[in-house]
């Protein structure tokens, strides 16, 4: 494997880690704001995990096909 390949292997597990401590992130929020939150807040978390949780599995994925 070539230093290239190896930094962006390395980029790819970086981003892969963010994208999950965001989807995280916004669960934890939920669980805590619980009914503070508007019905309308809790959807629009609700769709960031699971578009963080997606840019994870993506950065995943090109990390192992590398």
């Amino acid at each position: 494997m070539s230093f290239k390949e190896q930094v962006e292997k390395g980029l790819d597990a970086v981003k892969e880690a963010s994208h999950r401590s965001a989807a995280d992130g916004e669960r934890i929020k939920r669980e805590v704001a619980g009914d503070e939150m508007t019905p309308g807040e809790k959807v629009g978390s609700a769709l960031n995990q699971a578009k963080e949780t997606v840019l994870a599995e993506v950065d995943k994925a090109k990390r192992q096909t590398r």
